[in-house]
């Protein structure tokens, strides 16, 4: 909790020097009798008692009224809102090879495209003032998110995504251009593609290289991944339920040449994985080389939090009111 009018709580010490001032004054008063020998062996009533502590409460109430003056508030999550950034589009592949089993991070196995998903949030983590946008493809290429500064949405979106649900080919530039499309509207001083794939261009309108080219008009720059090992992988037999019932080892052809001549012809840099250790440090490299100075400072939505303070005043308000009033009464 923070206060917006801080040199607002500069008068609560006054407050509480004003009410020791008038506790004072009220303890030095009373009536003069010549003897008090007769009294002295009462003791002080409980409505006596509480009666001289009334003062107390309008003091809290006093300085709960000063605190609700201050403005104090408390900042909503996750409304923190950059002011410039990097817009980031995730083009993954979503065919059926990104479904071999070669990646482990040395306790156990995972198929290509739970790799991605499992170093994903890292990387989406570091990117507090980006804008990241996701873009699946296979025969055919899909937005699955726009560009969007609510990163665990996106996550969401990513973890929803299935191999094989665009087809079995790879149309790297479908990927690209459908990449791009998120990207025309951007007013970023940076824009990227981090293009990730474990296949040779098959299918799709558009070739690679003119999507390429597409994007160094734009000013857009692509990363490239290549994924998988070298050599035959296991890949996963399923039975008419889907249920995995064996594996096979087949060898998945890449299109390394390619993939580097899209990251070359855009600025940007091309990289190969094979585990999920390489594939973790790869982010962290391309999260380090698309840094931007933020000028200016991010803002955050509150909530006003006055309005406790001022029920609590009013109602101890009400309170001594109600107790000078009945209970405990004091006569002149």
């Amino acid at each position: 909790m923070s206060f917006k009018d801080l040199w607002v709580l500069l008068f609560i010490p006054i407050i509480i020097i004003w009410i020791y001032s008038v506790r004072r004054r009220q303890v030095s008063s009373g009536f003069y009798f010549s003897s008090t020998s007769l009294l002295s062996g009462l003791g002080t009533s409980a409505r006596a008692f509480f009666s001289s502590k009334l003062i107390y409460l309008r003091c809290i109430t006093l300085i709960l009224m000063f605190l609700a003056l201050a403005r104090p508030q408390s900042p909503v999550k996750d409304t923190i809102r950059r002011t410039e950034g990097i817009d980031i589009v995730m083009a993954i592949d979503a065919s059926t090879s990104m479904l071999a089993e070669d990646f482990n991070d040395g306790k156990e196995r995972y198929n290509r495209l739970d790799a991605v998903k499992k170093v994903l949030p890292n990387f989406v983590d570091a990117r507090i003032n980006d804008r990241l946008g996701a873009v699946i493809f296979a025969t055919r290429a899909y937005t699955l998110s726009p560009l969007t500064l609510n990163h665990e949405w996106f996550l969401k979106n990513i973890e929803r995504i299935e191999a094989g649900k665009l087809g079995n080919q790879t149309a790297i530039g479908s990927a690209i251009t459908s990449s791009l499309s998120r990207l025309k509207k951007s007013e970023s001083k940076s824009k990227v593609i981090i293009l990730l794939t474990d296949g040779r261009n098959n299918a799709g309108q558009i070739s690679p290289m003119t999507a390429t080219e597409l994007a160094g008009a734009l000013n857009v720059k692509i990363y490239t991944i290549g994924a998988g090992s070298f050599g035959s992988v296991p890949y996963p037999i399923k039975s008419a339920q889907g249920e995995i019932i064996g594996y096979e080892n087949i060898k998945i052809d890449m299109d390394e040449g390619l993939l580097k001549e899209i990251a070359s012809g855009t600025g940007g840099k091309y990289f190969r994985v094979t585990d999920i250790d390489s594939l973790k440090k790869v982010y962290r490299e391309i999260d380090k080389l698309e840094k931007v100075q933020i000028q200016e400072s991010a803002y955050e939505e509150y909530n006003e939090l006055f309005g406790y303070f001022l029920v609590a005043a009013f109602i101890l308000l009400l309170l001594e009111i109600i107790l000078s009033n009945t209970i405990l009464r004091r006569l002149p």
